[in-house]
This record gives C-alpha cells, structure tokens and sequence, in this order.
C-alpha cells in the first residue's frame, strides 16, 4: 500500500477526508534516525482524530535546519520507515524550513507538538485554531534525541 504521497496526491486526499467527516491530525519533523520516543509520539498523534498525516522535512530542509551531516537517511528512506508504522496513514514532505505553507493548505482539524514547543512558537497554530481546529501537545516519555543517538555511535566508535 502506498503511503508517501506528494503535495497534490496529499491535498487530494485531505479533501476527500473532509467530505467522509475523518478528523484528520498533522505532525511534521525530520525522523532522521528512528527512537522509540518518536514511535509513542506517533502512536499519541494518532489517538487524537481519525487520520494521521505526516510530514516530512526534505533533505535540504534537514541539511539547513539540522547542519551539514544530516540527514542521515534520505527522504524516501525515512518516509518508508514513517510510512510503515502502524499509527501513520500518509506521509508527505515539505521543503521550507517550516511546515507553515503545508498547513496552510491542508489546515489539519489537529496539529500536533511535542511539549517541548511552546504553543505561541507552533508553527500553523493560528491558521488551525481559526478554521475550527486544536493544537496539541504531546508529552514525551523519553528525552531520547537523534542527535543524542548520533553523539553515542560518534563517542563509541573513535
């Protein structure tokens, strides 16, 4: 089953969502390297409405947000691994260094954070919450980071 869709397949599919009345909930970020803190907050996304849209920051948007090293694993590898959890329904990917244009376009019924963000620096909480929809923001049950996973293989393999 097909689960990394461009923006026009992605756009598509939000509207025939809206027409079924699926509550659909939006995360974004780079899952560079996979940690179990990333599948929990995946898994609480989608508990939170009916369809969980992913979207994934391009290479290039890593490589300026993230520094030159990264990402790790390319967008169509990352988009496999997020795109084969149980909890995501669709994946897509954005090239600016924030999601804004994204949820300008699909304005997701829930947008949905870590709890390390604070809610007024959410990107796209003010178009959400002024088409009716919820920003949320999920508690971690890790402090885990891909960068702290990175600085681990890094120290141990000098």
């Amino acid at each position: 089953m097909k689960t990394f869709y461009d923006r026009e397949e992605i756009l598509k599919i939000r509207n025939q969502l809206k027409q079924q009345n699926k509550k659909v909930v939006f995360t974004n970020g780079c899952f560079d390297i996979l940690h179990p803190g990333h599948i929990d907050y995946l898994n609480k996304a989608k508990e939170c409405g009916d369809v969980l849209i992913v979207a994934l920051n391009s290479d290039e948007s890593v490589n300026r947000i993230k520094g030159e090293k990264r990402p790790i694993l390319n967008l169509h590898e990352r988009a496999f691994i997020i795109g084969n959890l149980k909890a995501v329904d669709y994946v897509t990917y954005f090239e600016d260094d924030t999601p804004q244009n994204i949820i300008s376009e699909l304005i997701p019924d829930y947008l949905v954070k870590g709890e390390d963000w604070n809610i007024d620096d959410i990107v796209g909480r003010e178009i959400v919450e002024a088409n009716g929809g919820e920003v949320k923001r999920i508690k971690f049950i890790t402090n885990r980071s891909t960068t702290d996973i990175i600085n681990i293989i890094v120290e141990r393999y000098k």
